[in-house]
């Protein structure tokens, strides 16, 4: 790609980032938390439950995931691109295997065995790295 399209195109792609960062991201992020916070505030029975510690966990990895996100944006802002496009791929798709995680243990809660849900959510992310490998495959065959 010719240096003044690369330079305008990366400009404006920051400014995306921006914006979807501090406008979406981050007070999803909070409301979530606090929204989440609030339902455990007014039914504490359910911090008794199993299924719901193992929800949390999932929560504080996909917490922990936010944040390295945010670093990994100021990496890039400072012309740092450690991560190749494969990895920021999969990298992409761990907080689907996490949502994904999150909801199924709130839906489900105590009527499928623990054994199936792990099963099932290892399954399903070997489903979406298959994805990525594929896609990765494809794209470089053109």
């Amino acid at each position: 790609m010719p240096e003044p399209d690369r330079t305008i195109l990366s400009k404006q792609f920051e400014i995306m980032e921006r914006r979807l960062w501090n406008v979406i991201t981050v007070p999803s992020m909070v409301l979530t938390v606090l929204a989440g916070a609030t339902m455990l505030y007014l039914v504490p029975g359910w911090l008794q439950q199993p299924w719901m510690h193992i929800k949390l966990t999932f929560v504080a990895l996909l917490l922990v995931y936010h944040f390295m996100c945010q670093a990994k944006i100021k990496q890039m802002r400072l012309g740092l691109f450690i991560w190749s496009s494969t990895r920021l791929r999969i990298w992409n798709e761990v907080a689907t295997i996490l949502l994904f995680a999150i909801v199924f243990l709130a839906v489900l809660k105590n009527s499928v065995s623990w054994i199936y849900g792990s099963v099932g959510i290892v399954i399903f992310s070997m489903i979406i790295m298959s994805g990525v490998k594929i896609y990765k495959y494809y794209r470089s065959k053109k």
